[in-house]
């Protein structure tokens, strides 16, 4: 069964979407081939949450206007998750996004962005700097602020769940678990530091207890699944179909759903 909305990935902190490291991998072209109108959302790697929902409200009207749909799906990544939910609420974009799907998203917060905000004020300003520059100069990033970013991934307003109730928009979350350290050297360091101080399930990055919100799906897949890679990003070779997979039932439920 085929979307009858447009659907758009929005990737997370860090990420963007170029020819060589696509933000989604493979996943816009699995879903392409199953007849799903896709589109990868192209905004900042290190923008603030204000600054990326400008981003991408301007592409949501973009693909109306390209599909002439009346609405679109979103699935977000991560802080694309909050980037949207700022996007529907601040900026008057409720009754342009039929479903909202976040995928491992901070909605109370990361611990993460917390311990990084405890380094000394001159070390996050050299480090913000560089990062700044490096996203502005080579991958084209409108208005990085990598200091603004981090802390407001510290934590987040319990508040915002409101979006989940008050707006006509559907909502439903996912969350991943990395069960073993060497199931991804990438966020392995950041899972056990995770699950040694805070004694918390976690993806290496956010703990399954942030990544709830509306409609609270469980996990993606019953496998040992990083933060980074539900995203198909240094995805072993046994989990990209798993994956994949997932991808296509979360559509077609979207599809069976009148989405």
């Amino acid at each position: 069964m085929v979307l009858k909305y447009p659907v758009i990935l929005v990737h997370g902190i860090a990420v963007k979407q170029m020819r060589a490291l696509r933000a989604f991998g493979k996943i816009e072209k699995v879903l392409d081939a199953e007849g799903h109108m896709v589109y990868v959302a192209d905004i900042d790697g290190f923008g603030t949450i204000e600054s990326n929902a400008e981003q991408l409200k301007n592409y949501v009207l973009n693909v109306l206007s390209k599909t002439g749909a009346e609405k679109v799906n979103i699935i977000a990544h991560s802080k694309g998750g909050l980037d949207t939910k700022y996007m529907i609420t601040e900026l008057g974009m409720e009754d342009k996004i039929a479903s909202l799907t976040t995928l491992c998203t901070p909605h109370r917060g990361s611990i993460i962005a917390s311990w990084i905000w405890r380094l000394p004020m001159w070390m996050k300003r050299i480090i913000a700097f560089f990062i700044n520059s490096f996203y502005k100069l080579c991958l084209k990033d409108e208005h990085p602020d990598a200091m603004r970013a981090c802390e407001q991934l510290m934590h987040v307003d319990e508040s915002e769940e409101t979006l989940a109730f008050s707006y006509n928009v559907y909502c439903q979350s996912y969350s991943t678990s990395l069960k073993r350290g060497r199931d991804c050297f990438l966020m392995a360091i950041p899972m056990k530091l995770y699950k040694h101080f805070e004694k918390l399930e976690n993806d290496g990055m956010v703990s399954t207890e942030s990544a709830k919100f509306g409609n609270y799906r469980g996990h993606c897949l019953d496998i040992s699944v990083s933060h980074v890679q539900i995203t198909d990003l240094f995805s072993r070779r046994s989990q990209k179909e798993k994956i994949y997979d997932f991808y296509k039932r979360l559509c077609n439920e979207l599809a069976e759903m009148g989405y």
